[in-house]
């Protein structure tokens, strides 16, 4: 680990899904709501959380097909797109919960005049009620959706519109994510990137390649302010 990394952070960006909040759950029962509309069996859950990562129009893709590589046709899709869009708007945050010390950790990077933001490839849509529901919206000054841009992770363009707004260099803002996309756009935007084990994105895989290594690894949300404290 290279603490110099981490001794001019001005800001952090947080993934919000298996970073900030377990949300499989209700991603799932969207899943299986929409392929229940239309007919087909349901999937089980550790399937779908396989899916999860590059934005609900992939996921409605990869659920309708039980497939990660497979495109639906495109009227299924859009039916399929459709019935999903409907259920999780209604039910958000019905089993989606905060990691332990997420709040707690959150607040204490406030007392540090670091401004945060999040950056998920979620859409805004519903990026923004879930961390409303999960109350903890109003600490990010800045939200960035999968759709709020032209690209999304992987691209450093989500990360690089962050620092625009925040008037910070790249090297200055902090990426905490637990997902192969998560350190790509670090690494393409020049940020450094903390991962997350606890996340969905198999951190203990990611650290065996130098492409998808993250500059440190956490074990709980906790250490994330004692990484920025400890000189």
């Amino acid at each position: 680990m290279n603490n110099q990394k981490f001794n001019n952070i001005k800001a952090v960006a947080f993934d919000l899904d298996g970073t900030l909040a377990d949300t499989v759950g209700d991603l799932a029962n969207a899943a299986n709501a929409m392929r229940a509309a239309l007919n087909m069996p349901p999937l089980d859950e550790c399937v779908l959380l396989s899916f999860v990562g590059d934005g609900i129009g992939r996921l409605v893709h990869r659920a309708l097909t039980n497939d990660h590589a497979s495109f639906a046709p495109q009227d299924l899709w859009e039916q399929g797109f459709a019935l999903y869009a409907q259920y999780y708007a209604q039910n958000l945050c019905v089993r989606s919960q905060l990691y332990p010390q997420v709040a707690d950790t959150l607040a204490l990077l406030k007392t540090l005049k670091l401004p945060l933001a999040v950056m998920t490839n979620k859409s805004q849509v519903f990026a923004n009620p879930l961390l409303e529901q999960l109350k903890i919206a109003d600490l990010f000054s800045l939200i960035i959706g999968g759709d709020t841009l032209p690209e999304k992770k992987p691209s450093a363009l989500p990360l690089l519109h962050i620092c625009e707004v925040l008037n910070i260099q790249a090297e200055n803002l902090l990426m905490v994510g637990d997902s192969k996309n998560d350190i790509l756009a670090a690494r393409n935007a020049g940020c450094p990137v903390v991962g997350v084990s606890f996340g969905y994105g198999k951190m203990d895989e990611l650290v065996l390649s130098e492409e998808t290594k993250p500059d440190c690894v956490i074990n709980h949300f906790g250490q994330l302010y004692n990484l920025l404290t400890s000189k």
